[in-house]
């Protein structure tokens, strides 16, 4: 969220061209939040007593992930398939089958 134009090059340099970082920083940063929203809820569901309402919660915002990670890896690039939706779809399998 912070660190777009640092990290950011790092990790997508081979992808995008270097001028567009500095335009797009305030959209990193929004995507930087919405990714803080997803672990909040995740860390939400771990705090939560009740079983049946925290498994919920956990399945709600695995999915948003899931469906974020397909997303970027159907519209920018398979990597992010396997960055963001393989973990969690491996941790959503290990909620439903635990």
């Amino acid at each position: 969220m912070f660190a777009w134009e640092t990290v950011g090059k790092k990790i997508f340099g081979k992808s995008l061209s270097a001028e567009l970082f500095k335009p797009t920083k305030t959209l990193a940063a929004n995507q930087g939040l919405y990714n803080g929203f997803l672990v909040a809820g995740l860390v939400w569901s771990f705090l939560i007593q009740h079983e049946a309402w925290s498994f919920n919660v956990k399945v709600f915002f695995l999915s948003c992930v899931i469906v974020a990670g397909l997303y970027g890896g159907l519209t920018v690039s398979k990597r992010i398939f396997y960055v963001q939706a393989v973990p969690a779809i491996l941790a959503l399998l290990a909620c439903v089958l635990g």
